[in-house]
């Protein structure tokens, strides 16, 4: 299904936690959204990485908040006081992300809280292909809503994209990182979630998330020819690496070790 485009009508407050400084939003259909900014540090291919990293998590049948395109007008932000927020706000008129807002979430804390050895292993799975960096016990980048795991903020995955140099050669490349996951001791089931997550996770698939990238993003400081031929990368990137599963088997398995 495409995802929802909204416009941006309040802002609220900046979560200074992040990097990139997302900011709780309201939108024009009275939701409230963290909004991921295009302007900040990592500009679009941030956004692309949330998009691509949310919605493959969803189609695995993970807990994900919303997705939505969020775009701001040119006179948004004109009164903002904080000449930082201004200049961010400035340099994000256009097409921006935004997460449903889950009011009342609390911060998913491993000492206190344990997950399922499934779940845990289709999460771990999914991060070793998206070959997420963030996802540590330092930052979890996930929340605990109404009882259950919501994941968000995948804006540091697919870290070869900001240049796409030897991006074949980065889809076959063990993730050493995966030693640092959070959920790494929960994960005692990858090779059953490993079977799962190739099932859902066709081709077709694939490419329907892959579609749902704005041209603009694609095309912005863009080393391929055309929309087309970027999105041709990413899917072909995503494929390959789920083909080549005894890498991300065995680096999870030594990760484990």
């Amino acid at each position: 299904m495409p995802l929802r485009k909204i416009n941006v009508i309040r802002y609220i407050t900046p979560l200074r936690e992040g990097g990139s400084m997302p900011a709780i939003v309201e939108g024009d259909d009275d939701f409230l959204y963290v909004l991921k900014f295009r302007g900040a540090g990592q500009g679009v291919k941030a956004l692309i990485a949330e998009l691509l990293g949310g919605e493959l998590a969803r189609a695995l049948g993970l807990k994900v908040p919303e997705i939505v395109f969020a775009n701001l007008e040119n006179e948004f932000g004109q009164t903002e006081p904080d000449e930082e927020i201004q200049d961010l706000l400035k340099g994000s008129v256009g097409l921006n992300l935004g997460l449903h807002y889950l009011s009342g979430a609390i911060t998913f804390d491993p000492l206190v809280v344990s997950i399922d050895p499934l779940i845990a292993s289709k999460i771990v799975w999914l991060d070793y292909l998206l070959m997420n960096v963030d996802r540590t016990a330092r930052n979890t980048n996930m929340l605990l809503w109404h009882k259950e795991l919501w994941l968000i903020d995948h804006g540091a995955s697919l870290y070869f994209h900001h240049s796409w140099q030897n991006w074949e050669t980065q889809a076959n490349k063990k993730f050493v990182q995966i030693k640092d996951h959070v959920l790494l001791p929960w994960a005692t089931q990858v090779e059953a979630a490993d079977k799962s997550c190739k099932e859902m996770l066709s081709e077709a698939i694939i490419n329907d998330i892959v579609q749902l990238i704005p041209d603009e993003w694609l095309m912005h400081d863009s080393p391929f020819e055309s929309a087309a031929e970027h999105r041709k990368a990413y899917i072909s990137f995503l494929t390959t690496r789920i083909l080549h599963v005894e890498v991300l088997m065995k680096g999870v398995r030594d990760a484990n070790e």
